[in-house]
C-alpha cells in the first residue's frame, strides 16, 4: 500500500458513508488477510488501499511459502514451526497459487555453513513441520550434480535438497481479497486515508475517493499500512503509541536464464542466504538488506543491490560470468523492530533481526486502534486470526461464516 495524505483545504464538501465494525488501512497480503478474517466472523468491514492490492512490499518479496530455514540460526524457534505449520494449510487452500519446489543447498570448501549444521539444520526443520513428508530432505549423489542447471561444480563437497513453496505472492493477494470481498467485505481503491479520530463509541476515519472527501465510522480501526505505518499514524488523533522501527530494503533482480531442476539456497560474500529461483520463464535472484531511510514510496533498486545480486548468481553459476542483461529490478520495504542501540545497522546484523509480527493497540482495555508491524508472507492467515483475538472483547456478537482454515482460495 502507498499512502499519500491529502489536506482537506481546497477539498469538496464531505459525506458521511456508512458505519463499520472494522475499517483496515492497506491492501497488501496483512490487510487483505485482516479483512478476510474479519469477514468470515461476519463482521461489517471496508479496506482502503490508496494504489492497488499488493502494489508495495506484497508483490515485491521472494515470492516464497517457507519455514525459514535461516530462522534457525537466531533460533526462531516458534516461528519457524508456525510458518511450516502454514505453509502445509496453504498448500491445501491455494494449489494453483502455491506449488512445493526442491530448494538445493551447496557446500563448498569455503562455505562458512558446513556439511553437518545443515543437516543438523535441516533435521530440525523436519521435526519442527511434524516430520511431514513435505519436510524430508537428502544428500544429492555427486554423480547427479552435473543435472543442477550448471551450478559450478569445482571445490563443490555438499549438495542439501529439501522442500519449500513458490507462490505469485501478488495473485495471491488478490485471491484473499477475493475471499473476503465474497463474505461482504468492501474495498475503496483508490482511496487516500486523510485522517482520524479515535472515540470510545466509534472512530471516524476520513479517506479521499475518487475525488471526494468520505467519512465513515467504525469500531475499530486497523493499520495495516506496512512500510508507511507510521504516516498512518501521524495522522490519527490522539496520537497513539508506536514502537521504533526500521524499514528494510530488500531488492531482487530478474535475468534471463532457465533453471530446471528447483531453487538455489546459496551463501553470498557477507555470509547472508540468497535465492536463485526460476521465475516467469527467467531467473529471479534475491534478495539484499540494508536499512531504508526515507520515504516509502521512493524506494529503488541501488546500483551496489544490483551488482552484489549479480556477483552471487555467477560466482555459483559460471555460464553468467560473462554478463547478463537486467530484464528489471524490484525494491520493496520491511518492517523491522529497530535495534535502539544507536548504531547503523549492518547486512549481517539486520539478516538476524527476529521477524516476528507485532500487534500494537491504542490501549489495553478496549483497543479502537490496531497496529501490524512486519509480518511474512506465510503467516498472513494466523496474523489475521491473532488480530481478530485481540479485538474480541470490542467488536460486536456477529454469527460465523466460515473459518478461513477451510476457506479455498481461488
Amino acid at each position: 500500500m502507498q499512502v499519500g495524505f491529502a489536506r482537506n483545504s481546497d477539498a469538496p464538501d464531505k459525506q458521511m458513508t456508512e458505519t463499520y465494525d472494522v475499517v483496515v488501512i492497506g491492501g497488501g497480503i496483512h490487510g487483505a488477510g485482516i479483512a478476510q478474517a474479519a469477514s468470515a466472523r461476519g463482521f461489517s468491514v471496508m479496506v482502503l488501499e490508496q494504489t492497488g492490492i499488493a502494489s508495495g512490499t506484497s508483490s515485491r518479496s521472494s515470492k516464497l511459502i517457507h519455514g525459514g530455514l535461516r530462522y534457525l540460526e537466531s533460533r526462531q524457534f516458534s516461528l519457524v514451526r508456525e510458518c511450516l505449520r502454514e505453509r502445509t494449510l496453504l498448500l491445501e487452500l491455494a494449489p494453483q497459487l502455491i506449488e512445493l519446489k526442491p530448494f538445493y543447498i551447496p557446500v563448498y570448501q569455503d562455505t562458512t555453513r558446513r556439511p553437518w549444521l545443515l543437516r543438523a539444520g535441516l533435521s530440525l526443520y523436519a521435526v519442527l513441520g511434524g516430520l511431514h513428508p513435505a519436510t524430508r530432505f537428502r544428500r544429492v549423489p555427486q554423480d547427479q550434480w552435473k543435472r543442477l542447471d550448471g551450478l559450478d561444480t569445482a571445490h563443490l563437497e555438499a549438495v542439501f535438497q529439501y522442500n519449500d513453496a513458490q507462490t505469485d505472492d501478488a495473485a495471491l493477494t488478490r485471491a484473499v481479497m477475493r475471499s473476503a470481498q465474497r463474505m461482504g467485505a468492501q474495498l475503496k481503491m483508490p482511496a487516500t486515508f486523510t485522517g482520524a479520530h479515535l472515540d470510545d463509541r466509534y472512530n471516524t476515519i476520513e479517506y479521499r475517493h475518487n475525488g471526494t472527501i468520505e467519512t465513515c465510522r467504525a469500531a475499530v480501526l486497523v493499520n495495516a499500512a506496512g512500510p508507511w505505518v507510521r504516516q498512518v499514524l501521524s495522522r490519527i488523533t490522539p496520537a497513539p503509541p508506536q514502537l521504533k522501527i526500521e524499514l528494510v530494503q530488500g531488492t531482487h533482480i530478474m535475468v534471463p536464464g532457465t533453471l530446471t531442476q528447483g531453487i538455489y539456497y546459496v551463501e553470498a560474500q557477507d555470509e547472508r542466504v540468497v535465492f536463485v529461483m526460476p521465475w516467469q520463464g527467467n531467473i529471479l535472484v534475491g534478495t539484499t538488506e540494508s536499512i531504508y531511510q526515507g520515504d516509502p514510496a521512493d524506494v529503488r533498486p541501488l546500483p551496489q543491490e544490483i551488482a552484489y545480486l549479480m556477483e552471487t548468481l555467477s560466482h555459483y553459476f559460471p555460464r553468467y560470468r560473462s554478463g547478463l542483461p537486467i530484464l528489471g529490478a524490484t525494491a520493496g520495504l520491511r518492517v523491522l523492530p529497530s535495534s535502539g542501540d544507536g548504531t547503523e545497522s549492518s547486512a549481517v546484523s539486520v539478516n538476524a533481526r527476529l521477524r516476528e509480527t507485532v500487534l500494537q493497540s491504542d490501549r489495553r482495555n478496549r483497543p479502537r486502534l490496531l497496529t501490524v508491524y512486519g509480518g511474512k508472507l506465510t503467516t498472513y492467515r494466523l496474523t489475521a486470526e491473532r488480530v481478530m483475538a485481540h479485538l474480541a472483547d470490542v467488536l460486536p456478537v456477529r454469527e460465523m461464516v466460515a473459518d478461513t482454515r477451510h476457506l479455498k482460495l481461488t
